[in-house]
């Protein structure tokens, strides 16, 4: 006998035991579980109405998905941008007051030492300014495209929630063992249940 055939008939045993196992399984102890369907019912408004309670409040769509984790992260995320917008925008006017101060002939700004002496240029306070102008910028940017995330991934989710992944559709190893000539033959099964 060879090596192929042994590990066949071992297969088709072990698979023969399976069966008997869960046939036997079933005369103990007969069971009946009703399983709740893991997604909800077809609704084609719901990913529209998730994504404009996403727009009009920030996490609401998630909330109406039910991913209540999730609201505290598009908070952070947007709280992260609106922090970065004020810090650069405090910045921001900080150098501008000075810039203005020393336009207008005064030595007393924060960037001047107690002679009057300037600490930073001109040139150095306008390209400050230009450097937080940059800055406030981007910010704004990341938040608006942070928000525009949060109605996508609300939308989305909610598209998710609709799909339908149920056990219909199975993939087995099937081991197909002839009986005249001793032989088997290995092989998948795809069945789809209707």
């Amino acid at each position: 006998m060879k090596i192929k055939d042994l590990i066949a008939s071992l297969l088709f045993l072990f698979f023969a035991m399976q069966v008997d196992a869960q046939e036997d399984s079933l005369l103990v102890a007969p069971q009946v579980v009703v399983e709740e369907p893991s997604y909800k019912p077809y609704d084609p408004l719901s990913p529209a109405r998730a994504a404009f309670y996403s727009a009009v409040l920030p996490g609401l769509g998630q909330a109406y998905n039910g991913k209540y984790w999730k609201i505290p992260i598009v908070y952070a995320a947007l709280g992260v941008g609106v922090y970065f917008y004020h810090n650069n925008d405090e910045q921001y006017d900080r150098y501008r007051a000075a810039y203005k101060s020393r336009i207008a002939g005064k030595t007393n700004d924060e960037f001047s030492n107690e002679n009057g002496q300037p600490i930073i240029s001109n040139q150095g306070l306008i390209e400050a300014q230009r450097f937080y102008q940059r800055n406030k910028e981007i910010s704004v940017l990341v938040t608006v495209g942070l928000y525009a995330l949060n109605i996508i991934d609300a939308n989305v989710d909610a598209h998710l929630q609709q799909f339908n992944v149920s056990e219909d559709l199975t993939l087995k190893p099937k081991i197909d063992y002839d009986r005249m000539s001793g032989s088997a033959g290995y092989g998948l099964s795809l069945n789809y249940n209707f």
